[in-house]
């Protein structure tokens, strides 16, 4: 069956509250078998709400709105729905004491125009609000199926797994199952060229490639009737995707590259220090974000001025008149100086030119990765071609955490150079 979701809010539309409800119930619904084919944002207008419904009527077999179902005058989704489906509002005793039961818990008045928020279509199936006053609903009139949710994120969250769930899976005779398989290391285009012979015959499962800052994704998605066959269509299918591009993958759950190489750390027992120029801390701030990392993580140092190097990680003053600042000896020197003082397994460094601006000779997007465990050494330059500071700072990060999980899988190679091919990878 094919899906609409409607959201319903002024707000949306100037941009004060980003609409989130959308992801949250396509992948629901996606999961449940449903077709997700529009999203719809519409103001707190009528006319323009009675359009959009037209339009959804045609196209869709059901509407999920979110958002309108408040006591003030501009909240006209349930009357919209009601009156496009020819359905007149009644009021629910159930609903009204649940109200009043509400604000006398919390010791307030309840005011006249809250009473409006127990009318609904004649014939609903309810969905009691536990989380706010708002009552939502399901209705089905002709074989057109509408739901109405709150808009504000808990409340919504918490009335589709409990109430609109149950509700729609009487409609719901077919499974999907996916899997998210993330990348890095491969431009979108690249990806999709190596894995054409796979896209190019594909009914059942399929594959969709996503670019995001720095990485690519890719989903492998079927849709049966038996859920164990889509998983075993998906499973096979990330069988014949992994023999062409497994030394890009870095994740099939879909987490973030941080989170995979913090989680390896933490499992092995394996400890790390890092020594940060051009990123700032960044890369010890994305560890730190992933819970367990004091485990693992004790000592990381953001030397941004050459004396900072020399004093801090004991580069030396030779090196840096003699390589620059920006150079394979350098970083290398900054990860061995850190992971003596720290005494972790692993280290890892960066210096580099973040942008927008050249300096010392090189352009900006330019950086050495340098890493020390064992008793190797070794150093990866990285050159994006590109001038944004916040962009370069970010693929750098994603850049040493590539090496770490590398090291950590016994992949790591040297490499004098890792260009950029002007894409997201």
């Amino acid at each position: 069956m094919d899906v609409s979701i409607i959201a319903v809010g002024t707000e949306l539309l100037f941009g004060q509250t980003v609409n989130t409800n959308a992801s949250y119930l396509s992948n629901k619904l996606n999961l449940m078998g449903f077709n997700v084919m529009y999203h719809f944002v519409v103001g707190d207008n009528q006319g323009r709400l009675q359009a959009v419904i037209n339009r959804a009527m045609t196209d869709s077999d059901i509407m999920v709105f979110t958002g309108g179902l408040g006591p003030t005058q501009d909240d006209l989704t349930k009357e919209t729905v009601a009156s496009a489906m020819g359905v007149p509002l009644v009021r629910d005793q159930e609903c009204l004491k649940e109200i009043e039961d509400f604000f006398k818990s919390r010791g307030h008045d309840m005011t006249e125009n809250n009473y409006k928020q127990a009318d609904l279509p004649e014939g609903c199936t309810v969905f009691h609000n536990k989380v706010g006053t708002a009552p939502g609903f399901g209705l089905d009139v002709n074989g057109k199926i509408a739901i109405c949710l709150p808009g504000p994120p808990r409340e919504m969250t918490w009335m589709f797994e409990h109430c609109a769930r149950p509700f729609l899976e009487d409609y719901s005779h077919r499974a999907m199952c996916y899997r998210v398989i993330r990348t890095i290391g491969i431009g979108e285009s690249e990806l999709e060229t190596v894995l054409l012979p796979l896209i190019d015959e594909q009914q059942d499962p399929t594959i969709a490639t996503y670019a995001k800052e720095g990485e690519c994704t890719l989903r492998i998605a079927s849709q049966r009737d038996d859920p164990a066959e889509a998983l075993r269509a998906v499973d096979e299918m990330t069988g014949l995707v992994t023999k062409l591009i497994g030394k890009y993958i870095y994740s099939y759950e879909d987490k973030p590259l941080n989170q995979v190489v913090v989680e390896k750390l933490i499992e092995r027992g394996i400890t790390i220090s890092c020594a940060e120029s051009c990123t700032g801390g960044k890369f010890a701030a994305s560890i730190t974000d992933i819970p367990g990392a004091s485990g693992v993580f004790s000592h990381g140092a953001v030397t941004y001025s050459p004396q900072a190097k020399m004093d801090v990680l004991g580069v030396k003053k030779d090196t840096l008149e003699r390589y620059t600042v920006v150079s394979r000896e350098t970083a290398i020197e900054m990860a061995r100086g850190i992971r003596m003082s720290s005494g972790s397994d692993i280290s890892v460094s960066i210096t580099g030119v973040a942008g927008p601006d050249p300096s010392d000779g090189y352009p900006a997007g330019t950086a050495y990765i340098g890493y020390s465990y064992g008793n190797r050494e070794g150093c990866m330059k990285v050159s994006t071609g590109r001038g944004s500071r916040r962009w370069n700072r970010h693929y750098f990060t994603l850049r040493m955490f590539k090496i770490v999980n590398e090291i950590l899988d016994n992949a790591v190679e040297e490499s004098e150079e890792i260009p950029d091919r002007g894409e997201n990878e």
